[in-house]
């Protein structure tokens, strides 16, 4: 079994913010949070300080090793930053 997790604080979203399956989108200061397990990538979003996680849309995707969920992840951040109700990126060298 093969795992990874990467977590940022503080991602303020862009205009539009960033769209979740439980709640709609979410607006404000973020944090992003990626865990990989066995070739597959679930990401998930809170406001920073809060308990309450939600699956960013889009989550999960197919991952192949612990070095493309972080390019993922940093994808994300920047999606997340980004707004216009952001949701997980496709990124060519996951999807095939």
């Amino acid at each position: 079994m093969s795992w990874a997790s990467w977590t940022t604080a503080g991602v303020y979203t862009g205009r539009g913010g960033v769209l979740t399956d439980e709640v709609g989108v979410l607006t404000g200061d973020l944090t992003v949070h990626t865990t990989y397990i066995d070739g597959e990538a679930r990401v998930a979003v809170q406001y920073s300080g809060a308990s309450d996680w939600f699956t960013m849309s889009g989550s999960p995707v197919p991952c192949g090793s612990e070095e493309d969920s972080r390019d993922l992840h940093d994808a994300v951040v920047a999606a997340v930053r980004g707004g216009g109700g952001a949701t997980v990126p496709v990124l060519p060298h996951l999807s095939g």
